[in-house]
């Protein structure tokens, strides 16, 4: 659990600060964007999100809270990706977030079904 959490902490450090950095060289892999405020207030929470999950992972501290955060943000994540590659909305790049984040949901899912959280 404590792994999990830090591998998806981390993974959401990085990229939730990407855009913060260089939204040019975001922008270069994700395509353009017209709503910079908008790829900043998402970076901003996928940053938080990353650094709850690696200071529980650290800590040995993974509740059900964080839990539902990890697995809540990773679905949500998951299937904002794939809806809106569907609709070609954005680039069919972020279908490799998709495929990243499946893992982790699969993961926390067989975390919730066999173990207890704190």
């Amino acid at each position: 659990m404590m792994y999990l959490s830090l591998v998806q902490g981390v993974y959401y450090l990085i990229t939730g600060i990407w855009p913060l950095i260089s939204m040019r060289t975001f922008q270069m892999v994700t395509g353009p964007k017209t709503d910079h405020w908008l790829v900043n207030t998402v970076g901003v929470l996928i940053l938080v999100i990353g650094i709850v999950l690696i200071f529980a992972g650290v800590r040995h501290n993974i509740t059900y809270e964080i839990l539902m955060l990890a697995l809540g943000s990773a679905v949500g994540l998951t299937a904002i990706d794939s809806i809106y590659v569907m609709k070609k909305r954005i680039a069919p790049i972020y279908l490799l977030d998709a495929l990243v984040q499946i893992p982790i949901i699969g993961s926390w899912i067989y975390i919730l079904i066999h173990s207890a959280c704190k």
